[in-house]
């Protein structure tokens, strides 16, 4: 692998890597770790903890696929790998 491609694949192991950590925050730690603190703050009527469990997850998620698709095409223009 030339070193081109081997910063291609480091950058975008980077990137997946972030995209983890904010997913399993969102996820497991809004939703399930920090929710007992979260349910103090009410959202709509419904405790915070609650809404990211149910709702707040969803469009976070869809968040860090708007996030990847935009900053994968970054990535690609950078290294010369996007399509035309």
């Amino acid at each position: 692998m030339d070193s081109n491609s081997s910063a291609y694949w480091s950058a975008t192991l980077g990137l997946l890597t972030k995209i983890l950590i904010v997913w399993f925050l969102v996820s497991f730690g809004a939703g399930i770790l920090f929710a007992p603190v979260l349910n103090t703050i009410h959202l709509g009527g419904y405790p915070l903890g609650f809404w990211f469990a149910q709702q707040g997850s969803i469009y976070c998620f869809i968040a860090l696929i708007l996030y990847y698709a935009h900053a994968m095409n970054q990535l690609d223009r950078k290294f010369d790998v996007h399509e035309e």
